[in-house]
């Protein structure tokens, strides 16, 4: 008999084995990622373009540790049950690898006790309570935007520079506004002892009756206002406090409006001199950022929204813990991402290992109406890792691991 003939012959049985072994096993990374897609679209769907263009590049340099990714996305209704059933149908039906997403916080911090009871990795991209890490952190689950302690830390200092005593609160009740308003509160207080909080309007999110909110802010008379709505809630509440004075001589320092996804719809609306957190696309000069913008411009004929940098850093921080663990399984990727550090269009990123809490910034600045459109002015970076508590505040804070 032939000797080559069996040679042939197992090489055409491993080529034949090789066809039959699900793509899984052969080398893709696949990033399960949940999300309220039809829920909250302006955000979303610049998410969506920048984790896909993340995927892209990465898989255009070879993937990570020789495996291309892919990205298997599921809406999860803006409900915090049907979150989890998606997760859980993610690992169990399509076997992901990883466990990314989420936007509201609610439904982040049902997929984070999930995750937790798993024993699965979930990197949270958006979700802003302070308890996804704090409060309610565990050891699977890491955040990478600033939470609503960091954010509200950037805005206070602005604040007490207004020398303003009496202080309206208007905020979407629920899991983000309740944790936003708290931190404001008690830096604010720190900060200003003698600071009164006159009213305080929490309607459902979503459901905002602007009309009797503006008014009951009104007829508390404030010195200034401190303002968490976004989405088409901010519109409402921007229209009719325009049109009922409300904003006329006061201050107005608000969460997130500085973001396009949020400025943007306001057009000729647009408030004038609020101080904000956001995302001035057209004026960051950094070369990773001017690197960013121009692929992403590139792939989309458009200019990206804080939600293309956070769905494009999500992506890049996968990609980073993967290649530093030199696996996908959760233990390994854990620990990888304890210190990692990522190259992010706002510069290099840490995830801290204290608290999971990555150290990506936010843009703090004032709102202009600029010929009919919304834009930030007098805007600076300010770093995450400067407005984070103490690795032993973290450590009293943190009752679940």
């Amino acid at each position: 008999m032939n000797p080559l003939r069996h040679v042939f012959s197992a090489a055409a049985v491993a080529t034949l084995a090789t066809a039959l072994v699900p793509a899984h096993a052969q080398g893709v990374i696949k990033i399960g990622e949940v999300n309220s897609y039809k829920a909250q679209a302006a955000f979303l769907e610049p998410y969506k373009k920048g984790m896909e263009l993340a995927v892209e590049e990465i898989n255009a340099k070879g993937g990570v540790n020789g495996k291309k990714i892919e990205l298997i996305t599921r809406d999860d209704n803006a409900n915090p049950g049907d979150a989890v059933r998606v997760a859980e149908e993610l690992i169990s039906r399509e076997k992901i690898d990883v466990l990314t997403g989420t936007f509201l916080s609610n439904t982040g911090l049902a997929v984070a006790d999930f995750a937790k009871q798993k024993k699965f990795f979930f990197l949270a991209g958006e979700p802003l309570t302070d308890k996804m890490t704090w409060q309610g952190g565990n050891q699977y689950t890491f955040r990478l935007r600033p939470g609503t302690y960091m954010q509200a830390a950037m805005l206070v200092p602005e604040a007490v520079k207004l020398k303003k005593k009496r202080w309206a609160i208007v905020y979407p009740n629920y899991e983000y506004g309740q944790s936003a308003v708290a931190a404001f509160k008690q830096l604010l207080k720190a900060a200003q002892p003698d600071v009164e909080f006159v009213a305080e309007q929490a309607p459902p999110l979503g459901k905002v009756d602007a009309g009797s909110v503006v008014q009951a802010l009104a007829d508390a008379k404030p010195d200034a206002i401190f303002n968490v709505l976004f989405g088409a809630d901010l519109s409402k509440f921007v229209r009719e406090g325009n049109t009922r004075g409300l904003f006329k001589g006061r201050e107005v320092v608000s969460v997130l409006t500085g973001e396009p996804e949020y400025l943007d719809p306001l057009k000729d609306e647009a408030p004038n001199g609020w101080i904000v957190t956001g995302y001035p696309w057209y004026g960051i000069q950094t070369p990773e950022h001017k690197a960013f913008f121009l692929a992403y411009h590139n792939k989309y004929k458009d200019y990206p929204r804080l939600g293309s940098v956070v769905g494009y850093t999500m992506i890049k921080s996968v990609a980073a813990g993967a290649a530093k663990a030199k696996s996908t399984e959760t233990p390994k990727l854990v620990a990888a991402f304890e210190g990692l550090q990522v190259d992010t269009p706002f510069g290099k990123i840490l995830y801290r290992p204290e608290d999971h809490q990555s150290t990506m910034g936010a843009f703090v600045g004032k709102t202009k109406n600029d010929n009919g459109k919304g834009v930030m002015v007098d805007y600076q970076y300010f770093d995450g890792a400067k407005f984070q508590p103490s690795a032993a505040d973290v450590k009293k804070s943190r009752t679940a691991d």
